[in-house]
């Protein structure tokens, strides 16, 4: 019996001394810093990640680990599930301690940029140019180049980006921000694309962004955002052209001066709704949440034309020569 007892007592401080060693290498490896590609990493958490694939993202931003060790270690900490989405810089002397409570306490090293609703991506280049807070890694990459590099290849980059604020750690890059406006307008999209009313004209969610960024340009006033998205799914139905002035505008490029003459509307390019039927090729420009909406959840209206009235807000009209009277009294002074 004493034999047994000594016996147990050998195996039991064994598995203490094995449980030990083990506590002290878990310890000692969660002290140590993590080898990282480039002295500063950039973190993107995208809200709802799991703890599986925060540890993933973890290592895909350049931390030179094995991502099941991170993951193991948040479950282990019992805090995995109260990590906060963000943007976050990871730079050189951070360990799996510090990380975690960096992701837990959401602490991100945060600066902000605006994307405004109605913007080209011209001028959303043209603001990520200027911040001086964000690494420039697009100014040499054309457009095309951009969505590539965004996993988009071959899809055109107008309008495909969420206007908002949004916040970034100081030294991401651009394409990080890209990013995450690019998800951002995923989202809204795919939400409101749910919401879209039966008999709408509209065949595809991208149809539904190119249609709301031409109400995005239309809308001087936003009460007046339903129903001006109304007269265009009438005209859809009918197949009549759309005829707005934005996508001529869009299509003349840098070669409009601020001045919109006949002669423009009669200039085909493939964005011209005067010389060519149905939805141009690409969206015109950012639409909002609210165009978004409004594109695919039209007001119902019997109008099929619409004019500026000069205080930001439109006449509407269901017949051609109600249309021209506005027309006259609005834009020719009643003449």
């Amino acid at each position: 019996m004493q034999k047994l007892v000594r016996r147990l007592l050998l195996v039991l401080l064994f598995f203490a001394a094995v449980a030990a060693m083990l506590g002290g290498a878990v310890a000692w490896w969660l002290a140590q810093p993590l080898r990282l590609s480039a002295p500063s990493l950039e973190l993107e958490v995208e809200p709802g990640a799991s703890p599986r694939g925060v540890a993933q993202a973890v290592v895909e931003a350049g931390v030179q680990t094995d991502a099941r060790l991170l993951y193991y270690w948040f479950r282990l900490s019992q805090q995995d599930r109260q990590i906060r989405a963000g943007n976050y810089e990871l730079t050189t002397g951070v360990t799996p301690r510090s990380l975690l409570q960096k992701l837990v306490r959401g602490e991100e090293s945060l600066r902000a940029i605006t994307f405004v609703e109605g913007w080209t991506f011209r001028q959303v280049r043209a603001q990520i140019a200027r911040d001086e807070f964000l690494k420039h890694d697009t100014q040499q990459m054309t457009d095309a180049e951009i969505m590539t590099a965004l996993g988009k290849p071959g899809v055109a980059a107008e309008g495909m980006f969420f206007p908002d604020t949004y916040t970034f750690a100081k030294g991401s890059s651009e394409l990080a921000v890209l990013r995450r406006a690019l998800h951002a307008m995923e989202r809204r999209l795919d939400e409101v694309w749910a919401q879209r009313t039966p008999d709408s004209p509209l065949k595809t969610p991208y149809e539904a962004l190119i249609l709301a960024s031409i109400v995005e340009k239309e809308t001087g006033r936003s009460t007046d955002r339903g129903q001006i998205a109304g007269v265009f799914a009438n005209r859809l139905r009918i197949g009549m052209r759309l005829q707005t002035d934005p996508t001529v505008i869009y299509g003349l490029g840098e070669a409009f001066d601020g001045n919109l003459r006949r002669r423009d509307l009669q200039t085909d390019t493939p964005w011209n709704t005067y010389t060519r039927a149905g939805l141009p090729p690409t969206p015109i420009a950012l639409p909002g949440k609210e165009s978004l909406l409004a594109a695919v959840r039209p007001e119902s209206t019997k109008a099929y034309y619409f004019v500026a009235r000069g205080d930001g807000s439109s006449h509407f009209s269901a017949t051609l020569d109600e249309h021209n009277r506005a027309v006259n009294r609005y834009q020719r002074g009643g003449r």
